[in-house]
Formats: C-alpha cells, structure tokens, sequence
C-alpha cells in the first residue's frame, strides 16, 4: 500500500476529517472529532490505529510490522508499519475497526449523525461537522 491508497482508506469513512494539530508532519483523522487514525506518511510508511486491547496484543504477538502504539496509549493503540508483510485485507479490516471503536465510544447522539452521513451523499459531509459541533456546543 502506497501513502495515496493509505490516505484514501483513511478518509473513506462518514464523517471524517483530515487535520494537522501537530504540523505537516503528522495527520491526523477525525470522527466526529475524536482520533482514529495518524500517519506521518514518511519513509517507512505507518499508521497509529486504535484497537481492541486484546486484539492489539495478539497482532503484535503476531506480526514485527505491528507494535505499540507511538506516542499513545500501549493498551488501546498499535503503530503499524506498512512494508508489506501485513495482507493489504488485515490493513484494511484494522483501520475499519480503528473508525468502528471510535464511532462506538461516541455519544449516542453523535453516533446517530454519523449513521446518518452513511446514508447521504458526500456533498453533505462539509453542512455535518459545522451542524455537529454547533450541536455539541448547546
């Protein structure tokens, strides 16, 4: 997987946004305006995705690509190295579950709006993250 396929699997979600609290260096994806997902998308190529505790560690156990999370929480969050050893199908199976813990962790409110930008076009993504945090604000 290449920096353009990572960067399309990472923003392919409702309600996501892509954003550089920390510098060009580091991009950051949003739900909803909780972190799911960062890549520096330098030489080698890696990804921080949330994961299930137990999960996390069987992975780790399993593949060299795949080790505690960088500068986050060990418990909750891996560092996986793209360099090919990992199936590009586990990749993409690891950041869908990143964006489904995220998304789960959410109010139920939040939950309901990014359930709803599944359901519509793309041309509303924009018209939600203004209506969502004007809504959290209330």
């Amino acid at each position: 997987m290449d920096p353009t396929e990572l960067r399309n699997a990472l923003i392919n979600f409702p309600a996501v946004t892509e954003e550089e609290p920390f510098g060009p260096d580091t991009i950051v994806y949003k739900v909803a305006g909780k972190v799911y997902a960062l890549s520096t998308y330098q030489s080698p190529l890696a990804v921080n995705l949330k994961c299930d505790s137990t999960r996390a560690q069987e992975l780790r156990n399993r593949y060299d690509a795949v080790q505690p999370g960088y500068h986050m929480n060990k418990k909750h969050w891996n560092t996986v190295t793209i360099d090919g050893s990992l199936p590009k199908s586990l990749l993409l199976e690891l950041i869908e579950h990143s964006y489904d813990l995220v998304v789960n962790g959410l109010p139920k409110k939040a939950q309901k709006k990014v359930k709803e930008m599944s359901k519509n076009p793309e041309s509303e993504i924009e018209n939600w993250r203004e209506t969502f945090l004007r809504d959290i604000s209330k």
